[in-house]
């Protein structure tokens, strides 16, 4: 069934197996609201599955990438909320990112303009974040009194920049601009503005031209292996690559090399 989203912008490019969201409330540097991540979260879900659907890029419209939750939109409704409520919201705020790292499509960021809160928590759980040069990035759940630990940010940023950088990021809630994103690890690429949307794409469309079978255990291994030991994680991965190997996407790899042509994998 094609995906009909109402809350942000859906294309799916089908020569290249693109698809592409564009979070589309400028106005309000695509600040989220309970629309935006109830059908967020039940996108990535359905992504996984969608034919023809081969990577997945992810933006924003205007001057920003996602400012996080809507402070009257969201933040102002949760005051009439008692606790069972507000632990159906932040259950349902983490279900978004589990469904982005549960995708097994390849999923891009493009970081087009400020990255804050849960934009910037939604940006650490996809595969690769190429950003333009005035992406700043905070982690601004202190800032308003809440715990740094919050959508799975404590789970991910250490494995993204390492304990101590996240532990700063985290504790004070500051912006760091792109460069310093960079430097660090958080952005694997930093952008002229202008150019941003190519290479973004770009980036989704190279993945798309990938083995999907072993991108989809690369993403899967290397969240599960975080929680295992080297042994648990030699035997996963012995396994899983013996499958790799019997895929169709192998064989090919090997005749493009004997034919000395580019690989068309399925």
């Amino acid at each position: 069934m094609p995906i009909d989203a109402k809350s942000f912008l859906y294309r799916h490019d089908a020569a290249t197996g693109v698809a592409t969201i564009t979070l589309n409330r400028p106005e309000r540097l695509n600040a989220l609201t309970f629309e935006v991540y109830r059908e967020l979260k039940d996108v990535f879900v359905a992504l996984d599955t969608e034919p023809g659907v081969r990577s997945v890029l992810l933006t924003g419209a205007g001057r920003a990438f996602c400012s996080g939750g809507d402070v009257e939109d969201i933040i102002g409704e949760l005051f009439a909320h008692d606790y069972r409520g507000l632990l159906e919201f932040t259950r349902s705020t983490g279900d978004l990112i589990l469904s982005i790292l549960r995708c097994r499509r390849p999923v891009v960021a493009g970081l087009n303009g400020t990255v804050a809160g849960a934009g910037a928590v939604i940006a650490a759980a996809c595969d690769v974040r190429i950003a333009s040069e005035r992406a700043k990035i905070a982690y601004l759940f202190t800032k308003v009194g809440l715990s740094g630990a919050d959508m799975g940010a404590s789970w991910l940023l250490p494995r993204i920049v390492g304990q101590g950088r996240a532990m700063e990021l985290l504790m004070t809630g500051d912006f760091i601009d792109a460069a310093e994103a960079h430097r660090i690890g958080l952005y694997n690429r930093v952008i002229a503005d202008d150019q941003l949307v190519h290479e973004a794409r770009g980036w989704a469309a190279r993945l798309a031209e990938g083995p999907s079978f072993g991108l989809e255990v690369t993403k899967k291994l290397v969240l599960r292996e975080a929680a295992m030991d080297l042994e648990s994680a030699m035997a996963a991965e012995t396994e899983i690559q013996a499958a790799c190997m019997e895929d169709p996407n192998f064989r090919e790899a090997y005749d493009a090399f004997v034919e000395k042509r580019k690989p068309c994998f399925e």
